[in-house]
């Protein structure tokens, strides 16, 4: 299971990541870009889900695309979600009670790497390949 601080560890362990507080919910950024951010669910949604309501904290994350975002949701619906709000939008949701650190260190990385210029990609790439 992981918690907000693994959140943390990870994303600002990735170049030039920053975490930002905005409507007292945490958010990390990239240049400005962000990447991964705490996301409640709002009422529409709850009621969008109905019996799938989930009470624990959610991590929205950025996806390369929305193909990305299908896999994810096919390879474990029990971790993945997505709500009527995020149609159409290169982001998931995430049970983050339900993710290992493993599995989410994965998906952070591979939003940062979604949002990054693409100069800093290419220099993370050339490090860690």
């Amino acid at each position: 299971m992981a918690s907000w601080e693994d959140v943390s560890r990870i994303a600002l362990e990735l170049p030039q990541a920053v975490e930002q507080t905005k409507r007292e919910q945490r958010r990390w950024l990239v240049k400005d870009r962000l990447f991964v951010w705490e996301r409640p669910l709002r009422p529409k949604e709850i009621e969008a889900l109905r019996s799938d309501i989930h009470e624990g904290p959610i991590l929205a994350a950025r996806v390369e695309h929305l193909g990305a975002e299908q896999a994810l949701l096919a390879e474990d619906p029990h971790v993945f979600f997505t709500t009527p709000h995020f149609e159409r939008t290169a982001a998931i949701l995430l049970r983050l009670d339900r993710i290992s650190p493993e599995d989410l260190d994965e998906v952070i990385v591979e939003a940062w790497l979604a949002r990054a210029p693409k100069r800093l990609v290419q220099g993370y790439l050339g490090q860690n390949a």
